[in-house]
């Protein structure tokens, strides 16, 4: 594989992220630092995908970032929605993710007894 078809290779799956972020009508994002991961957010991140794509639930993104500066919180997920407050749950596991897909994601109502904030 030469130079020329790595570049075309990643211009096509930038593209693809970015069509695919116009279509998201929800964006998750999971807490991916050290903190994060010691507390267990690589199985949060898991069960996230596992449970949208059990669903086949096509517009909704799950991204990952560092540090979020409340290691005592951690896992942390926040919860993107247009035109609606962005939520931010503390102290997540794989049953309370299961539980923020269903209620949160799919019924529209956000887990409040999981938020930590709701912006």
């Amino acid at each position: 594989m030469n130079l020329e078809e790595l570049k075309k290779i990643r211009e096509k799956a930038q593209k693809d992220v970015e069509l695919r972020q116009k279509q998201a009508r929800i964006r998750i994002v999971v807490g991916m630092g050290t903190s994060g991961i010691a507390a267990g957010a690589r199985d949060v991140l898991k069960t996230l995908l596992e449970e949208i794509g059990r669903r086949n639930l096509t517009d909704v993104i799950v991204t990952q970032t560092g540090e979020k500066g409340l290691a005592s919180q951690e896992p942390l997920v926040e919860v993107y929605e247009e035109g609606k407050p962005l939520v931010v749950y503390g102290n997540m596991n794989q049953e309370r993710a299961k539980r923020v897909v269903v209620e949160h994601v799919v019924n529209g109502n956000p887990v409040t007894e999981f938020a930590l904030e709701v912006m």
